[in-house]
């Protein structure tokens, strides 16, 4: 599918691609080595417009379609696999689910945070339900007129630096009556940073940033009556931060900062971005902080996934991008270089590697741009979404690793790019639903029916089946 482009969206397409070959570009090997968020990429990206571009244009964004996301993504992608998941996530996924579902006060929250720079994150996963998200056991408890949640989620892009949170937990009424799986808007206090796990902080640390307000001798006594050591129990004694005994001296000085910044993973790849633990000790939320769509709780996860299915669009539109640029990379490198008195590109082995290459790419923007037009004014349809996503990310590694080959020892070097974006593309056959787990989406989708995962639902499944008899 090649896509006809509107004059509006050429110059769209065009302004990203001078973006980032002008700023993102020359960044992009600074970013992975020092694992630092890129804000001054955020800060261009928000001031050419690319945050919160399908914000409508009553909240101040400019309306435009995931489609039109789409191809600032992939231009993106193509210089920074980073920068590109930033723009995703600052114009699907969360703030998507946000304009859908939310009330207009939660839109305009949303909407002004966005459009200001802030990347969403998206607070779903946990140590023990990854690809099983249903399983979570997050809770958000109704006291009154709020709120309170109380659990731990893992591997949220974005830790520590997002400060528009779209939390979602098993919701549960006064009397403790579960009511489905829900979401929650929570905005982080910018002040609350995540630090990597090496990082020490002493009791005093804990202290001032927790504006704990007992004596000085009750937190001696607390701490020594726990700990035993005597030394455990002076204001200087060190500790890594987010380590058992951080969140033991927290507790034990009744801190309860609500949302705490866990502990940061050492990602392979897009290694800008942190991916973080975050914990939730008696978080209170306004009541008016729920994201609630038509249908009630009980429907609550499957509208809110719908949108996404957007998310999972620009997850493969990181992919294409980064694996577009590792092809250009490789059909100038064979042309210039030559081994045997020739330019390699005149080697059949090395054509049809190229060939094979190019057609991946081909059908992968096939698939990104034909789920991204199919939304029209809603969202992805999901098996169109999981398609692109599924074949987009393999596709990602297979051409990233072929492009390092055809640069043979040179592309292996840390001083060359492809070395990066191998690392980078190999997330995406993981995160935001694995290939495997995509793969029985579109198996569900066409064949009609429901392919339930767990033991027990698949021996129901197999008991109410209908006999077929055979004459």
């Amino acid at each position: 599918m090649s896509a006809t482009l509107t004059p509006a969206q050429k110059k769209l397409k065009e302004r990203a691609r001078a973006l980032a070959e002008s700023e993102i570009a020359p960044r992009a090997a600074e970013v992975d080595r020092t694992e630092a968020y890129p804000w001054d990429n955020v800060a261009a990206l928000t001031r050419a417009g690319f945050m919160g571009m399908t914000v409508a244009k009553k909240y101040g964004g400019a309306g435009l379609s995931y489609f039109d996301v789409v191809l600032v993504i992939e231009e993106m992608a193509k210089a920074c696999g980073v920068t590109g998941r930033i723009v995703v996530e600052g114009n699907m996924g969360a703030i998507g689910a946000i304009m859908a579902y939310g009330s207009e006060k939660q839109k305009k929250l949303a909407a002004k945070l966005v459009l200001a720079g802030d990347k969403p994150a998206i607070c779903i996963t946990e140590p023990d339900a990854g690809s099983a998200a249903t399983e979570m056991t997050t809770r958000a408890e109704h006291r009154g007129d709020r709120w309170v949640l109380n659990g731990k989620k893992h591997w949220i892009t974005g830790g520590g630096v997002s400060r528009l949170h779209m939390i979602f937990a098993r919701v549960f009424d006064e009397f403790d009556q579960e009511q489905g799986i829900g979401a929650f808007i929570v905005v982080r206090d910018p002040k609350q940073a995540a630090g990597p796990q090496s990082a020490m902080v002493t009791v005093k640390d804990v202290i001032e940033e927790n504006r704990i307000k007992l004596s000085p001798s009750t937190v001696r006594r607390r701490l020594r009556a726990h700990f035993g050591a005597a030394h455990k129990s002076r204001t200087r004694w060190r500790f890594p931060r987010h380590s058992p005994d951080h969140y033991a001296v927290l507790k034990l000085l009744d801190a309860h900062p609500g949302l705490i910044i866990g502990a940061r993973e050492p990602a392979m790849g897009l290694r800008g971005i942190p991916e973080t633990e975050i914990i939730f000790d008696d978080l209170e939320v306004a009541e008016d902080m729920a994201i609630v769509p038509p249908g009630g709780w009980r429907h609550s996860f499957g509208a809110l996934m719908n949108a996404y299915n957007a998310q999972r669009v620009g997850a493969a539109t990181v992919a294409l991008g980064i694996a577009e640029g590792a092809f250009q990379m490789a059909l100038s490198h064979v042309q210039e270089r030559e081994q045997f008195g020739r330019p390699i590109a005149e080697f059949q082995g090395l054509q049809w590697m190229l060939a094979d290459m190019s057609t991946r790419l081909a059908a992968s923007r096939a698939l990104v741009y034909k789920a991204a037009q199919g939304a029209g004014d809603g969202f992805p349809d999901a098996t169109e979404a999981a398609q692109a996503k599924i074949f987009t990310s393999e596709t990602a590694i297979a051409v990233t690793n072929d492009a390092l080959q055809l640069f043979g020892a040179a592309g292996y070097s840390r001083n060359n790019p492809l070395e990066r974006m191998v690392r980078d593309a190999r997330m995406f056959t993981i995160g935001g639903g694995t290939a495997q787990v995509l793969r029985t989406l579109v198996a569900s989708r066409i064949l009609g029916r429901k392919l339930p995962q767990t033991r027990d639902g698949y021996v129901k499944l197999m008991h109410n089946r209908p006999t077929t008899r055979h004459y």
